[in-house]
């Protein structure tokens, strides 16, 4: 059972000292049947009054309110935490549900919502016209289909890292042909809610220990990923990036309907842009026990 140290550190630098507004922190992991929390410490300068509450998906959100004015701010996070999901899961996925198409019942359709809504506009409908190339016949194997459609993202999008902010839609990731973690998690979370399946975002981190992982630096970094809702299995994770299924090596900390709602770290502050001379973001993610290297990069 690995053990797994994430340290996750936002530093901001002003050209003149400004009045910071409130800033939303989703950095703590979420604790699953797969990964235990072991520790989480927070820290912040300047000095700022920390409001702990969960949102309507469960995820963990800190506020940070300041006094203050200050020409930097630091946001620091360590957690550690326990890995114990298996390299080859078996998911007890429901009888009525082994094959698509399947109905949800009236519950769960009721409390997925939206999660099962496509989120961006497409009136051509040209995302359904590309997915259903996925789909060998009606009925057809559940499990094998979202596999299948994991893979076909790897297989026709060539990953890219992208370290500018945002998010690429579904239609310009297929029309690019190229795409970060985050566009692959987009693009294959639209497509399936095209075919009614229940997905969500997960935002959290990558442990790569044998480096061979795509969308990692040294032994892991950021990620993003999909679960979806499968009536008996639950909520089945899919990294498109690695043609992956299940939760190992994969360290969640929010969910959301959409990307944007699983930022790390957003708030605001009293000024003008010009006055953000440095953005920088470092995230090292290693075995407790063994060292490894870190990497810095611009968010």
């Amino acid at each position: 059972m690995p053990s797994v140290t994430l340290t996750h550190t936002t530093f901001y630098r002003y050209r003149t000292a400004v009045s910071l507004g409130p800033h939303r922190l989703m950095l703590r992991p979420r604790e699953t049947r797969d990964l235990s929390l072991t520790s989480f410490d927070l820290e912040i300068s300047p000095e700022a009054r920390i409001d702990w509450s969960h949102d309507v998906a469960g995820n963990a959100i800190a506020t940070a309110q300041f006094d203050a004015m200050a020409e930097s701010l630091s946001i620091r996070s360590v957690a550690q935490v326990d890995l114990r999901a298996p390299i080859w899961p078996v998911f007890p996925i429901a009888a009525y549900a082994a094959s698509y198409p399947f109905p949800y019942t009236v519950d769960d359709r009721t409390d997925l919502g939206n999660l099962v809504m496509p989120q961006y506009a497409d009136e051509a409908g040209r995302l359904p016209h590309w997915v259903e190339a996925f789909v060998m016949g009606r009925p057809t194997d559940t499990l094998s289909l979202l596999k299948d459609i994991s893979n076909g993202v790897t297989a026709q999008i060539f990953y890219q890292s992208r370290e500018t902010e945002g998010t690429q839609g579904p239609l310009e990731t297929l029309d690019r042909g190229w795409g970060s973690c985050r566009d692959f998690a987009v693009l294959f979370a639209e497509a399936l809610r095209t075919l009614g399946f229940g997905a969500r975002i997960v935002s959290g981190y990558l442990f790569n220990p044998s480096g061979d992982e795509l969308g990692s630096a040294d032994a892991g970094s950021t990620h993003a990923w999909v679960e979806v809702f499968v009536p008996g299995a639950g909520w089945i994770s899919f990294d498109p990036t690695n043609r992956s299924v299940g939760s190992t090596n994969l360290i969640p900390v929010a969910v959301a309907r959409r990307i944007e709602q699983v930022a790390p770290v957003s708030g605001s502050f009293h000024g003008i842009s010009a006055d953000v001379l440095a953005m920088e973001v470092r995230v090292d993610v290693r075995d407790s026990c063994p060292v490894s290297g870190s990497s810095w990069r611009p968010r």
